[in-house]
This record gives structure tokens, C-alpha cells and sequence, in this order.
């Protein structure tokens, strides 16, 4: 499956963000969906996850209660919303797939890579 994520963009600190991850090539349904972001000069973290149906969702306790993800299969697209953005949230965001097989279908690894979409929030 091909991804590619788009949304970013600079926005003020307590503002929103909607990002978008267009899925192509393989059934988008078949696959869990990851959202991951990567800081200058830091390593790429883990920040939600959403089963292949749309039921189960998880996310890392920084985004916690501000930041939202879904998928809509019907448009193999998957969403990431961000509200109450902080400076510490400016990254360049990436969304991944993997194939689930069982047990917490969250964890990694993850297979197919979009290309990253980056986000600047200013104080």
C-alpha cells in the first residue's frame, strides 16, 4: 500500500490542524493505521494508532485527550486531528500501515511509510 500524508502547516499555538493520509494501491481496510512524528535532531515517536475496522484506537499519553485519529475505508483515507497544539508539537508528521496478525495492534513494526507532512506551531 502506498501513503501519502498532507495537512501540515504552521499554525499559532492552541490551534488546530487536520491531517490526511491518502492510501493507495492495496485494500486500506486490511491494514492498521499509524501516526508517527519526527522533531529536528530527534528520534521519530509513536503518537496514535487505529485498528483496520475503525473500533479500537490508541494513543501515546503526550497527545493524549487533544489529538484525535480515524479513517474513513469507503475514501482509503486516515485522519489526524490536532487541537490545543503546542511549539513542542512541531515535527514533521508521517503516517504508516501495518498488516494486523493479532495480539495489541498497535505495536510495531510498521511496514509502509507516507512521505511526511510537517507542522509548525508558533508561540
Amino acid at each position: 500500500v502506498q501513503l501519502q500524508a498532507s495537512g501540515g502547516g504552521l499554525v499559532q499555538a492552541g490551534g488546530s490542524l487536520r491531517l490526511s493520509c491518502a492510501a493507495s494501491g492495496r485494500t486500506f481496510s486490511w491494514y492498521v493505521m499509524g501516526w508517527f512524528r519526527q522533531a529536528p535532531g530527534k528520534e521519530r515517536d509513536f503518537m496514535a494508532a487505529i485498528s483496520p475496522g475503525g473500533v479500537s484506537t490508541y494513543y501515546a499519553d503526550s497527545v493524549k485527550g487533544r489529538f484525535t485519529i480515524s479513517r474513513d475505508n469507503a475514501k482509503n483515507t486516515g485522519y489526524l486531528r490536532m487541537n490545543s497544539l503546542k511549539p513542542e508539537d512541531t515535527a514533521t508528521y508521517y503516517c504508516a500501515a501495518r498488516t494486523y496478525s493479532g495480539g495489541n495492534f498497535y505495536m510495531p513494526p510498521y511496514d509502509y511509510w507516507g512521505q511526511g507532512t510537517e507542522v509548525t506551531v508558533s508561540s
